[in-house]
């Protein structure tokens, strides 16, 4: 299968101060469709970083990232916010959900940004992705009465809502107990395996790194190897 994101020879700098901060150094990789991929590494390894780079969010002091196809260095402002929205779905470790809109709105929200549907389609789609992360009951609660995991679900729905080729997902169990974080795992396991959606999550966390197809291991911002589940070993690209 066709490579999604392919990242080539792709440094980060941060300059703090005086100091410029190498976040990510000559990274090459590819990441294939369909796959289910962890980003590993300690804090501060460049993990997010990464995500953010091949999300569009950031952009490279150097090298090249393609996404669906297109080099995304040579896409004005409007095409890569409409690479984001059409092909891309975030899952942030914080959540960020919008706190005065329902559960359904913020489900809804990135359709209504994109445009396109009616109102019942939108509906419809909300509804059914809603029940498939087990929240059908809860579409009028705000995210304040909602506990971590139930949150996190529904950043998971509203990440899948556009039906994305690729979700990206940075540290998704940070900040819940391993029994929840278990469960959006699976969650997210689920949904890759019945439509096909490419999947890369950042976790320094052994159990979580344990449900993916590949491990790309990222230490001081350079890429350290890439662990096929099945034990064997495979390059950068």
């Amino acid at each position: 299968m066709a490579a999604i994101v392919s990242v080539r020879n792709v440094s980060k700098d941060y300059t703090l101060g005086k100091t410029i901060v190498h976040a990510v150094r000559d990274v090459s990789l590819d990441i294939h469709g369909g796959e289910f991929v962890s980003i590993a590494g300690p804090s501060g390894s460049g993990k997010t970083t990464l995500l953010n780079l091949i999300g569009c969010v950031d952009t490279p002091s150097a090298g090249t990232v393609e996404v669906a196809g297109q080099d995304t260095s040579k896409l004005a402002e409007r095409a890569l916010t409409n690479l984001r929205l059409h092909h891309i779905g975030f899952i942030f470790q914080t959540f960020n959900l919008v706190a005065v809109l329902t559960v359904f709105q913020n489900v809804e929200f990135p359709l209504l940004l994109q445009g396109g549907l009616h109102r019942k389609a939108r509906q419809a789609k909300v509804n059914n992705l809603l029940a498939a992360v087990g929240l059908a009951d809860h579409a009028r609660h705000r995210p304040s009465e909602l506990s971590g995991g139930q949150r996190q679900r529904v950043a998971v729905a509203r990440a899948l809502v556009t039906s994305p080729a690729l979700v990206l997902a940075d540290e998704p169990t940070a900040n819940l107990d391993s029994q929840t974080g278990g469960t959006i795992i699976d969650l997210m396991k689920n949904m890759n395996q019945k439509n096909g959606t490419t999947f890369i999550f950042s976790t320094h966390d052994a159990r979580v790194m344990a449900h993916a197809s590949a491990v790309i291991h990222i230490d001081d911002g350079r890429l350290a190897g890439r662990e096929q589940q099945n034990g064997q070993q495979a390059g950068g690209n």
